[in-house]
């Protein structure tokens, strides 16, 4: 049960937002640029950011919310996005992602915790400054989502299908609060 009286049905990080429009409504703006606009990270990889990260928080909605959207961009099953979370290290996953996944577990632990040797190697692995710069943007504002999530104790849905038949239509519309 939520800590507060959020209307019944609005999933995740939604219910609180719903009581919010003024808050929703440039979080929901942020939301798109950096999920969703042209980036040189594909929605699919910043999809997996957002779940890895929501599942090293152990936010349930948000991990699971995200990684059924980075399945359908990645076009791979749910068990790979399963695995890519248990350990990203043992997947097929270029270098690149491997590297930019170890920053978002660091800056997940704090912004003080990603090192000079990670960022090397992530350049080392071809990612650039603003792949960087994203991934520890994309890594901090999902601690901020998780946190406002679990943090009132919204309801998930525990059903894993609920989040991978929603994926299509989250891909095709975007984060637009309706």
């Amino acid at each position: 049960m939520p800590h507060i009286a959020i209307p019944e049905g609005l999933p995740g990080i939604r219910g609180p937002l719903s009581l919010r429009p003024e808050v929703a409504k440039p979080l929901s703006a942020f939301m798109e640029v950096l999920m969703r606009d042209s980036n040189a990270l594909s929605r699919g990889e910043r999809e997996l950011i957002a779940a890895y990260v929501s599942y090293l928080n152990n936010c349930f909605f948000c991990e699971h919310a995200h990684g059924g959207v980075a399945q359908y961009y990645l076009q791979c099953d749910i068990a790979f996005i399963n695995r890519v979370k248990q350990d990203f290290n043992s997947t097929d996953l270029p270098g690149k992602i491997k590297a930019l996944l170890a920053i978002a577990a660091s800056v997940q632990k704090g912004g003080k915790h990603v090192t000079t040797v990670q960022i090397q190697e992530a350049r080392s692995a071809g990612a650039t400054d603003i792949e960087i710069h994203d991934v520890v943007l994309i890594a901090a504002a999902f601690c901020m989502f998780n946190r406002y999530t679990d943090g009132l104790n919204t309801w998930a849905p525990a059903d894993m299908d609920f989040y991978i038949e929603r994926a299509p239509a989250i891909a095709a519309k975007g984060y637009a609060l309706d």
